[in-house]
């Protein structure tokens, strides 16, 4: 018999550690490589339960303008976030929002809902494994805190995001298909301690 592994987190509203979280994504270029760029700021709040995952929630949002490329040439930052890719000026902002939440293993859940970029919603789905967490470790952390890591992929042409699409039988162009990681830490409620010991 394989045992669960203890969560001891306890349930309770979590908000990201910017400090320590990252996401970034890839897409393949003219069939020759995954380019890799990030979102450098953005924001999420979770309602953590491991004890009854379904009830779960995830919100989250991206600052568009925190676009970062590792080696840019000159002006291909701004082209991408100008109007025929990103449109930074007119929706700024990339918002998630969960709808359902499924366990699919002993520290797994898969996570179903629907983004917003664009002006356009369509569903994504992310995978999301929880890496360790604790219900605080006064005086130097006094609040719980847990890591997660989430992956998914998305169809830009789903958005609207359609400039640059290789013809159809070609990959001379940036590709449909974008994969994206998320690596997180969120603090959540005080810990027994702290609230004994303001």
């Amino acid at each position: 018999k394989v045992s669960t592994p203890e969560i001891s987190a306890p349930a309770g509203l979590y908000k990201l550690d910017p400090s320590h979280a990252s996401l970034v994504f890839r897409v393949n270029h003219l069939g020759f490589s995954q380019y890799t760029a990030n979102f450098a700021t953005f924001d999420a709040t979770l309602n953590f339960d491991p004890q009854s995952p379904e009830t779960m929630g995830v919100e989250a949002t991206i600052d568009v303008s925190s676009l970062t490329l590792p080696t840019p040439p000159d002006g291909f930052l701004n082209e991408l976030l100008g109007a025929d890719w990103f449109n930074a000026t007119t929706y700024p902002e990339i918002s998630f929002q969960s709808q359902e939440i499924t366990k699919t293993g002993p520290t797994n859940v898969r996570v179903d809902g629907v983004m917003t970029m664009l002006g356009t919603t369509a569903p994504v789905s992310l995978d999301v494994t929880y890496i360790g967490g604790y219900a605080g470790y006064p005086p130097y952390d006094p609040n719980a805190r847990i890591g997660i890591i989430a992956e998914g992929s998305l169809s830009r042409s789903d958005f609207g995001l359609a400039f640059g699409l290789p013809p159809e039988g070609s990959t001379m162009g940036v590709a449909d298909l974008v994969t994206f990681r998320i690596d997180a830490e969120f603090t959540g409620p005080p810990s027994e301690e702290s609230n004994q010991n303001p």
